[in-house]
């Protein structure tokens, strides 16, 4: 009698062939889903894996569990009698010390659409990041994460990761056609798991990148990109349903400038919810400003040296740790602004520099490539994917975090081919003129993208130059043959230096300088402007603000004092930096940040660092209150001169005027004397003129001379006008009237 063998056939070996082998291997190619997987074959289906470390691999289907063929260097295969190929199957992996089940990522089909390539491909992707980056998702019934990189250049990419012990071999990308999109779903992968992208440049070289895409990283100096998926719910409705109703420029904005991670140090994002919300609003500012939030590996550069341009930064916590503080100001009411620095970027082997071992993110001529002033590279504003990835995360801001405004840095250093270079070292555009014509383009794009998109936001430029038409409309062209660049805002960086430069000046001085203040209204109305006193005047021995002004200590805060109450009053918008507002006197650094002992009683603090914090929250408090400070802001009938040439006594008075004519009268002295019975000229119509705010009032730390009754006009005639009125103008000082 014949005993039956009861043993498993040995499986039928049906190897990777040899050239898709050597590719594999080399990580060089471009679909290993053609030849890793299930396949229908000659006497059933074929069956591949790839799995390095692998003692046995096994794959589990309808029909039962199957040995594959060990076919060296890490690659199983049989050739299972399946008519058809199963719909799902699994692999069983024996390691040496566990055994795994998975569903094989080699099984499925692409989980990106042919829509999200296409927008690609077109480089009008707005939601670029819902398609790029890494996703976790259910994809075919199966749960895990989907890795999506742009990388055109790469021979072959692999996904590299915690969950793989970073080495790609089992988990090797598909090239996506002609978009240069390279695509793998990998099952089982979830959110927390650390990964980058391993790329095989064009010599054959390797480099290990963080994802360009990814929303969350870890914590510098570490650099690796981590998965990441939202779960904060949004409490701010009736901020946003709000905050379109009236135009920016149109409306009360005063903004108070912060660096998050040294306004208090130490403090989280949900830490600073509880504390940041509550000052800002006790101050009566409008607006905060976030100095860089994008994740940035040097905490040096403040944030403008970006590496993970869709991530908030991980020092101070998580995604939706930043969106809960963002929700919590806007339950205060507080909007918040973002400054974005789509400029240039920093050379890191590990970040975006030739990211696919080519030019790519940067532009291939060198001379339009390297920053001359900050060792960066600038972006290529002119291939189309570039202006995508930037437009899509100008959007990405704004649509996912709520952000309310983008502070655009730079400007001037993308507008201008020879910005920082001399003759030789850069090339004209093709009509040989000097303007960036692709930055040009780029920045319309995005505003009017960002305009059309989300009702409500603003965008403000720091440009710092004279060019024609930053906040004019894109559709409008303008004596230089360009369309307006649509931003809403401009930093008024020449009034900014003008002032600084005469309040540096000794009073006795100062008339010899007069016209630096008076030339802003020049070009007042030319563009929409903020008033910017913004961390770049009070670093690097600029000094602060307080410590600019000459005199001893009581001059000093007088006139910074009188300076915040002639800024406020200007025409155009208010930014001032954190530290200011209580006239800190030593230099910001972003390693201890605010003196905020100077506000403590406790600590032997002086009183007159409070009064000037007052001055601020009072100045706020009555802008907020008066339209005719802010109601026609970018309307040359919202202002008119009093007296703009009495340079030996060094006084500016002018008058602001709401939409329905109700003025406000600011007068600054910038001598330390007192001044009796000035006489200015006023409307007839005002019968009698009340002082609202002085700058030089003893709880605001001065010496309490002022106007304190009502002030009635004379029939005397002066300043062309009708009227006139005698006031009393304390040393150092400005002081706002208002009708009685």
């Amino acid at each position: 009698m014949t005993r039956r063998s009861t043993q498993t056939p040995p499986p039928v070996p049906a190897p990777v062939p040899e050239t898709d082998r050597a590719r594999l291997l080399a990580a060089t190619h471009h679909d290993p889903h053609s030849v890793l997987g299930a396949h229908p074959a000659g006497g059933g289906t074929v069956f591949r894996a790839w799995r390095p470390y692998a003692e046995r691999v096994s794959v589990r289907t309808p029909a039962g569990l199957a040995a594959l063929h060990d076919d060296g260097d890490g690659f199983f295969s049989a050739l299972l009698p399946l008519t058809e190929v199963p719909a799902s199957y699994e692999l069983e992996i024996a390691y040496s010390d566990a055994t795994q089940t998975i569903a094989d990522a080699y099984a499925l089909l692409p989980s990106l659409g042919e829509l999200d390539l296409h927008l690609i491909g077109e480089g009008r992707h707005e939601q670029l990041w819902t398609a790029l980056g890494a996703h976790p998702m259910e994809h075919q019934g199966i749960q895990g994460t989907r890795f999506a990189v742009w990388a055109p250049n790469a021979r072959g990419v692999r996904v590299i990761g915690g969950f793989n012990y970073w080495d790609g071999a089992a988990h090797s990308m598909r090239s996506l056609g002609s978009t240069g999109i390279w695509e793998l779903f990998v099952p089982d992968i979830g959110e927390g798991e650390l990964y980058k992208f391993d790329i095989t440049r064009p010599d054959g070289s390797r480099t290990q990148r963080a994802d360009p895409l990814a929303t969350r990283t870890e914590t510098p100096p570490a650099n690796s990109s981590v998965v990441h998926a939202s779960h904060h719910t949004w409490h701010d409705e009736a901020w946003l349903s709000a905050r379109g109703e009236r135009p920016v420029h149109a409306s009360p904005f005063s903004v108070y400038e912060i660096h998050l991670a040294s306004w208090r140090p130490g403090l989280t994002y949900r830490q600073l919810a509880d504390q940041l919300p509550a000052y800002v609003s006790d101050l009566g500012f409008t607006h905060v400003e976030l100095m860089p939030v994008a994740e940035h590996p040097f905490g040096g550069s403040w944030g403008y040296q970006v590496t993970g341009f869709y991530a908030p930064t991980a020092r101070l916590g998580t995604p939706d740790d930043f969106k809960f503080l963002i929700d919590a100001l806007h339950q205060a009411g507080i909007g918040v602004l973002m400054d974005w620095v789509p400029a240039h970027f920093p050379r890191d082997d590990w970040a975006l520099a030739e990211f696919d071992g080519r030019t790519l993110y940067e532009h291939e001529d060198p001379l339009r490539s390297a920053h001359p002033d900050w060792g960066t590279l600038e972006f290529d504003y002119g291939r189309k994917e570039v202006r995508n990835f930037l437009v899509a995360n100008a959007l990405y801001w704004c649509e996912e975090f709520h952000i309310d405004g983008l502070r655009v840095d730079a400007v001037a250093s993308m507008l201008y081919l020879d910005y920082s270079r001399e003759q030789g070292q850069w090339t004209p555009n093709q009509f040989g003129g000097r303007e960036n014509l692709d930055a040009v383009d780029f920045l319309q794009e995005m505003n009017a993208t960002l305009y059309r998109r989300v009702p409500g936001v603003v965008t403000i430029a720091e440009e710092s130059t004279a060019w024609d038409g930053v906040t004019r409309a894109t559709h409008h062209v303008g004596p230089g043959g360009f369309g307006g660049l649509g931003f809403g805002l401009k930093w008024n960086m020449g009034w900014m230096h003008d002032s600084l430069d005469y309040l540096e000046h000794e009073p006795v001085h100062r008339k010899y300088h007069h016209h630096e203040m008076t030339f802003s209204m020049v070009y007042a109305y030319s563009e929409n402007y903020v008033l910017p006193i913004s961390h770049d005047e009070v670093v690097h021995g600029k000094r602060s603000l307080v410590s600019k002004m000459p005199g001893d200590w009581w001059q000093q805060r007088a006139d910074h004092r009188a300076y915040l109450g002639f800024m406020w009053a200007h025409p155009g918008k208010q930014l001032l930096f954190m530290g200011q507002e209580f006239a800190q006197g030593a230099e910001w650094s972003e390693a201890h940040g605010p003196d905020w002992w100077l506000l403590d009683p406790a600590y032997g603090a002086e009183p007159d660092h409070r009064g000037v914090r007052d001055l601020t929250r009072d100045l706020n408090g009555v802008y907020r209150q008066e339209p005719a400070l802010w109601e026609r802001d970018t309307d040359p009938a919202g202002f008119s001169w009093v007296v703009g040439d009495a340079a030996e006594d060094n006084v500016f008075a002018f008058l602001r005027h709401a939409a329905d004519g109700a003025p406000l009268l600011s007068v600054s002295n910038f001598s330390p004397v007192v001044r009796h019975e000035y006489r200015l000229g006023v409307p007839d119509d005002v019968p009698a003129w009340h002082e609202v705010l002085n700058t030089d009032a003893t709880r605001y730390g001065g010496g309490g001379v002022g106007n304190p009754e009502p002030v009635k006009p004379d029939d005397v005639g002066a300043h062309g006008r009708p009227a006139s009125i005698r006031l009393t103008l304390p040393p150092l000082a400005t002081v706002w009237f208002r009708p009685a």
